[in-house]
């Protein structure tokens, strides 16, 4: 679809955005190094959602993955929003 100008590619998001997002799950779920976190950001589908949304994998050693989603983009996310995100998925 690209090829005609549909669904051409978004600019990736900021990666001190996404290093920031990390540290403030790391700190505020207590986790330590041994724990893999991934950010991304994607556009929601969803007609509901406000466009952009940021997707949180928490990946602990012998536990399931654990998903967490906040509606913002990675660049709005404040600790407030991990908080609550995170308290939300326990």
């Amino acid at each position: 679809m690209a090829l005609f100008g549909f669904g051409g590619r978004r600019a990736p998001a900021d990666q001190g955005a996404r290093e920031g997002v990390i540290a403030r799950v790391r700190r505020l779920g207590g986790f330590d190094a041994e724990v893999i976190v991934k950010v991304s950001e994607i556009v929601c589908a969803d007609p509901a959602c406000p466009g952009l949304e940021t997707v949180i994998l928490i990946m602990v050693p012998g536990d399931p993955t654990r998903a967490v989603k906040i509606a913002r983009a990675m660049a709005e996310i404040g600790d407030a929003d991990v908080a609550a995100a995170l308290a939300s998925a326990s």
